[in-house]
């Protein structure tokens, strides 16, 4: 390596560092702001709610994670529609079995054997709205285990002053209310500029196993979420929703034209946000904290998943992706120590990034998340961030994707298979 050139390696590689280091700073004060922020009372609300959940073979723990939503302490009505696509997949026993396990609740088995674009879950989700009693609608995926107060917080902000069409002071006495000192721990609710047409929630994964299910929790606890938490920050609010929860109102599904036009779209959650903030609807973050279960991955599986994921980040907002080049400041900082050949200045902006980087997971992982995994799993950031740069730059070397062992090609947010 010539000297000019190693200088300039040099001096880039420090540039991004300090990128990265501000973008760490930048995303502890948007944790911050969501922490000070949920603390806020909660509108008493509990319209009646329809819980949609497409269902394909059996995720790790979806037992378990369907035994969470029977156990809501929620005032309202609600009910949980499970489509699926033959009545002989292995899912649908565990419904059965979750059917007799909570006699008193309305849980309903139905068969959706069409397939009406290449998004099979959407496809089932459009079959079972016909089936849906409430006006208002909450998917979810099937390994999504929820607390006892997931559906009061999250419907809350539909009662928010214009949310969903409704007026709080003509809904509170459907709720019995939570104590003072309960309340001050729930979902903020802001009033809107406009109706709240859909609310969605951050999320925690819980890994199943091996190395690679340890790294994928690690990078969704420490990094995704932070990312939401500050793109939500910068832009003004969410304008997107994420597949941990999609709470929306039929007034704002109806505005969109339901979900028969996502059937071909591979972030459908993405997508499903985006169209309603366009329709002129607001997007809530509830303070309320899912869990995902996270498969037990092989290598090649956890390398698949994560470049359908980033190549999807890609298609659907690029510029975005581009900018995630700041979010790798650990990395830099590491490839700066070998670029500057173990300098000072180097080796103190190596020891600055990891603190900023460390207390960003910590903020957001064990904080802001309650997982209890992120501290023990600490000394695994640089690796992950290392691995993370690595599928980044990656997911820009093409548009295809693996998904649930089908080939396609992403362009423009639709999938068609690979030829």
């Amino acid at each position: 390596m010539s000297h000019p050139f190693a200088q300039s390696v040099e001096i880039l590689t420090t540039v991004l560092t300090l990128a990265g280091m501000g973008y760490f700073f930048a995303a502890l004060i948007a944790a911050r702001v969501f922490l000070a922020a949920r603390r806020a009372p909660l509108t008493p609300f509990a319209p009646g709610v329809s819980i949609l959940k497409s269902l394909k073979g059996l995720d790790p723990g979806m037992i378990d994670a369907f035994r969470s939503h029977c156990r809501q302490t929620y005032a309202g009505a609600y009910e949980l529609l499970f489509g699926i696509n033959s009545l002989a997949d292995p899912a649908a026993a565990a419904v059965e079995q979750l059917k007799q396990e909570f006699p008193a609740h309305s849980i309903q088995l139905i068969e959706c054997p069409a397939r009406l674009g290449t998004n099979g879950k959407v496809s089932t989700l459009s079959q079972l709205l016909p089936h849906a009693r409430h006006d208002f609608l909450l998917i979810n995926d099937s390994d999504i285990t929820v607390s006892p107060r997931y559906l009061e917080r999250v419907m809350a902000h539909f009662g928010s002053e214009g949310g969903g069409g409704f007026n709080p002071r003509t809904q509170s006495t459907e709720l019995t209310g939570a104590s003072a000192p309960e309340m001050d721990q729930s979902a903020p609710v802001a009033q809107p500029a406009h109706p709240i047409g859909l609310v969605t929630t951050l999320y925690r994964g819980r890994a199943h196993g091996t190395f690679p299910s340890q790294l994928e929790a690690l990078g969704i606890a420490t990094d995704f979420q932070a990312s939401v938490l500050l793109s939500k920050m910068l832009e003004g609010g969410l304008h997107y929703g994420l597949g941990s929860t999609l709470a929306v109102s039929r007034k704002s599904l109806n505005a969109i034209g339901g979900l028969a036009p996502l059937v071909d779209y591979l972030a459908d959650d993405y997508e499903l946000g985006a169209r309603i903030d366009r329709a002129g609807f607001s997007i809530a973050l509830s303070s309320e904290v899912v869990e995902t279960a996270v498969p037990a991955y092989n290598w090649r599986g956890f390398i698949d998943h994560q470049l359908r994921w980033y190549r999807t980040v890609r298609d659907a907002r690029p510029w975005g992706y581009t900018g995630l080049i700041f979010t790798h400041g650990l990395a830099w900082a590491l490839l700066n120590v070998l670029a500057s050949g173990l300098s000072p200045l180097s080796l103190w902006l190596l020891a600055l990034s990891f603190f900023l980087r460390l207390t960003l997971a910590m903020t957001v992982g064990a904080q802001v998340l309650g997982d209890h995994q992120v501290l023990p799993s600490l000394w695994l950031l640089p690796l992950r961030d290392l691995i993370a740069m690595g599928i980044w730059v990656a997911g820009f070397a093409g548009n295809t994707i693996l998904w649930r062992s089908e080939r396609f090609e992403l362009k423009d947010g639709k999938l068609r298979k690979a030829e």
